[in-house]
């Protein structure tokens, strides 16, 4: 998760204010979670001041590896604003983009899509011969 443009970042926070609007969100790092390995997230939104910050630490990685957007913002209260609750939330997810779906291909082309972890030709061989051994 690279370090973003404030351009970016107000980009992002409208994006979740319309799909709020048109589309569906969830709130919480729990709530993310299953949106991201459920492969239903299309973007995802992690509050740089979450504490601590062991609760958000695995919502990068496992969006680079499910190929999702992942974007760092300053302040808590402002995703939880940008979400529509009156509390701060460490993290946020646009399950169905609605009517952000530009806004979505703008933030994707300037911030670069991660590509989607295939499982590479030796795991694929060692889990096939691992099954083998295991059937004899």
């Amino acid at each position: 998760m690279a370090e973003v443009s404030k351009e970016i970042v107000d980009k992002v926070l409208e994006a979740f204010e319309v799909a709020r609007a048109t589309g569906k969100i969830k709130k919480g790092t729990n709530e993310v979670t299953k949106a991201l390995e459920r492969g239903s997230a299309k973007l995802v939104a992690v509050a740089k001041d979450a504490s601590p910050p062991e609760i958000v630490m695995h919502i990068p990685m496992l969006a680079e590896e499910k190929g999702v957007v992942c974007v760092e913002i300053p302040k808590k209260e402002e995703l939880g604003a940008s979400a529509g609750i009156a509390v701060p939330t460490a993290s946020a997810a646009i399950v169905k983009e609605g009517e952000s779906k530009s806004l979505l291909k703008e933030i994707e082309e300037k911030v670069g899509k991660p590509k989607k972890e295939e499982k590479s030709e030796e795991k694929k061989e060692e889990a096939k011969k691992e099954k083998e051994s295991k059937e004899k």
